[in-house]
């Protein structure tokens, strides 16, 4: 079974090729958007992760 960190960065991933196309036109600039959202998702879900962890469900 896959864990969940590397379904989200999976995810993150997709998303961040998706948006790169639709956003930029050059494949340079699609390329550091892409990097650039992709760091974004990964680090915010992340922290979100580590502050909710201390709060129970």
């Amino acid at each position: 079974m896959a864990s969940h960190f590397i379904l989200m960065v999976l995810f993150a991933g997709f998303v961040s090729l998706v948006f790169s196309v639709l956003m930029r036109d050059e494949p340079a600039e699609q390329a550091r958007f892409g990097g650039v959202l992709f760091a974004g998702f990964v680090l915010a879900a992340t922290v979100l992760a580590w502050l909710m962890y201390p709060f129970p469900l």
